[in-house]
């Protein structure tokens, strides 16, 4: 029998922060005017559901392409596990996109229509990631849709959802997060570089080749916190969001790791610690607009 403790590592429980994040900052963005609960709660579970969809299906195809073989490092998935056959990942992976695709129907007929392309949009970028004909992330792609579809779409569709407009500051503050979680991506193929090149799988860092790839990170952890600062400069964000800068000192070991080599099994922790890096950032940024929230509401 499948333990819940093995089913819960397969489900990758970490990548699930890459969707709550941005919602909740997308919501909380114009607390201070307007907000309501449950439009937020659903538009979390709507992201993390296609989020679900888009593990999945990339569980099926990175198996079908040899990229999750034996030699893989990452988190085994369920597939890799033996949870489950690669029909059944593949039927998960639609139904979690249809569960998605009810909540925001939901959400479209509450809030605008205009969310109806944020929907497609979204569910087709999460089956195209890995799934044919186009198998974005192994032509290159893979940073660019998740910077876009895990940065600005969900943070101005979870903004729509409460004010009902898609605005130039929810893109603005969005911009922080969509670095940070492109530079999750980017450390997962910074390990995964001889594998990916074994599978013919074309990625930013299998392209440029190691040293540049290393650039490339420092260069994203640092745009997080430009972005962050300048986001806050142009009136996107409100002074108490600058608490996120609090977790600027989690970004030396990450550094540290990657510019002491290319030793897979390290640079494992590396993928772990953006991701822990992401998860306190986005909740030290939420919290800021929790307490600016409060502080208008005084």
């Amino acid at each position: 029998m499948t333990s819940a403790k093995t089913w819960f590592q397969a489900s990758r429980p970490f990548s699930f922060t890459a969707a709550v994040v941005p919602s909740l900052v997308g919501s909380l963005l114009s607390a201070d005017q307007t907000f309501s609960l449950w439009k937020a709660v659903l538009a979390i579970l709507g992201s993390v559901f296609f989020l679900a969809g888009t593990n999945f299906v990339n569980d099926f195809y990175d198996h079908r392409k040899g990229a999750d073989g034996p030699e893989s490092l990452g988190m085994a998935g369920f597939i890799q596990r033996g949870l489950l056959s690669p029909k059944s990942v593949l039927v998960a992976g639609f139904a979690c996109f249809a569960a998605g695709a009810g909540i925001g129907i939901v959400l479209c007929l509450a809030s605008g229509w205009e969310l109806f392309f944020i929907g497609v949009d979204s569910a087709l970028a999460g089956f195209l990631y890995t799934g044919w004909p186009l198998h974005l992330a192994y032509i290159g792609l893979g940073e660019i849709v998740v910077f876009f579809f895990m940065g600005p779409i969900i943070v101005m569709g979870a903004s729509f959802v409460q004010v009902e407009e898609f605005t130039w500051q929810a893109f603005a503050a969005s911009l922080p997060i969509a670095f940070l979680v492109a530079a999750i991506l980017h450390a997962n193929n910074l390990r995964d570089i001889e594998i990916d090149r074994k599978a013919k799988k074309r990625t930013v860092a299998t392209v440029i080749g190691r040293k540049w790839a290393n650039r490339e990170m420092y260069l994203l952890l640092g745009l997080t916190y430009v972005a962050l600062v300048g986001a806050w400069a142009v009136g996107a964000l409100p002074w108490p969001a600058l608490v996120a800068l609090a977790s600027l000192p989690l970004v030396r070991p990450i550094a540290a790791i990657v510019h002491a080599g290319g030793n897979p099994k390290k640079l494992n922790l590396v993928l772990y610690k953006t991701a822990q890096l992401h998860m306190r950032f986005g909740a030290l940024m939420a919290a800021g607009l929790g307490l600016n929230w409060l502080i208008e509401s005084l």
